[in-house]
């Protein structure tokens, strides 16, 4: 089982599993982060701006990769921030560190339109 927070999203996603909620059609920003990482808590507001800005047009979730070593395995997660858009079930875009929000809005603009 994958441990993770759904962040900055509907309600009925809450109840959702990784698999169904990384398999919708709208992409999913996924979050790969640590506690003790200083970049990755400078990601938080950032995550916040964004949700604010792209509304239901995306998900955006958190998974801490001390919880769950298993799902930043399976994506091969060597660093954290690493940051995932993921859209019906497919990574479609892939960066690792702090990224600036009008790259992430872009990007998840971009994949919502498709």
């Amino acid at each position: 089982m994958v441990c993770f927070l759904v962040i900055y999203c509907r309600q009925k996603e809450q109840n959702m599993t990784f698999k169904e909620i990384i398999n919708q059609d709208k992409p999913v920003l996924v979050d790969f982060f640590a506690e003790w990482c200083g970049p990755c808590k400078m990601m938080a507001p950032v995550l916040e701006q964004l949700k604010e800005r792209i509304g239901d047009a995306a998900t955006i979730i958190k998974i801490d990769v001390d919880k769950s070593p298993q799902a930043a395995n399976a994506y091969q997660v060597q660093g954290v921030p690493t940051l995932i858009v993921f859209k019906n079930g497919k990574p479609v875009w892939r960066q690792s560190g702090v990224r600036p929000l009008a790259e992430l809005e872009s990007v998840l603009r971009s994949n919502a339109a498709h």
